[in-house]
């Protein structure tokens, strides 16, 4: 089966989240027969919850559609490198493989920082790719921040 990326539903969904005011992070669940059944994106300021990153709540949506707390042989687009928190509920849910667009060395956790998934507490590691539109990723943010302090 030819490899599509989900990516550019991501990024869509980080758009989402900029315009509603909250960080610009998206993230997208594929199932193993290749359709989406969970999208998301931050929703932290709007919830007064400090867990509901995109990945966190597309876990959660992912597991409910699907009614099991696994996601075997789920992916996992993100736009941004997940933060510790969501690297460990990826490794939780059991995500097959995880694709990540810009890297975070302030809060990252999967390859800069406390590289989670590197543990030997971590019992499920999934395949990992970055660098998937990784420009695009880091240019939302970077233009959200910049407003932010602008």
């Amino acid at each position: 089966m030819a490899f599509t990326s989900f990516m550019d539903t991501a990024l869509k969904e980080a758009r989402a989240a900029a315009a509603r005011g909250e960080v610009p992070v998206g993230a997208v669940i594929v199932c193993p027969k290749g359709k989406v059944i969970a999208q998301e994106g931050n929703r932290t300021r709007e919830t007064n919850d400090p867990t509901a990153h995109a990945e966190i709540l597309a876990i959660r949506a992912a597991c409910e559609k699907l009614n099991s707390e696994r996601l075997i042989g789920c992916d996992l687009y993100v736009t941004l490198e997940p933060c510790p928190m969501c690297a460990g509920a990826i490794a939780h849910a059991r995500i097959e493989r995880l694709y990540y667009g810009a890297s975070d060395p302030k809060s990252g956790g999967v390859a800069l920082g406390p590289r989670v998934f590197s543990h030997s507490q971590c019992h499920h590691v999934p395949e990992v790719y970055d660098g998937i539109a990784e420009q695009e990723a880091a240019i939302l943010l970077k233009e959200f921040f910049g407003a932010k302090r602008g």
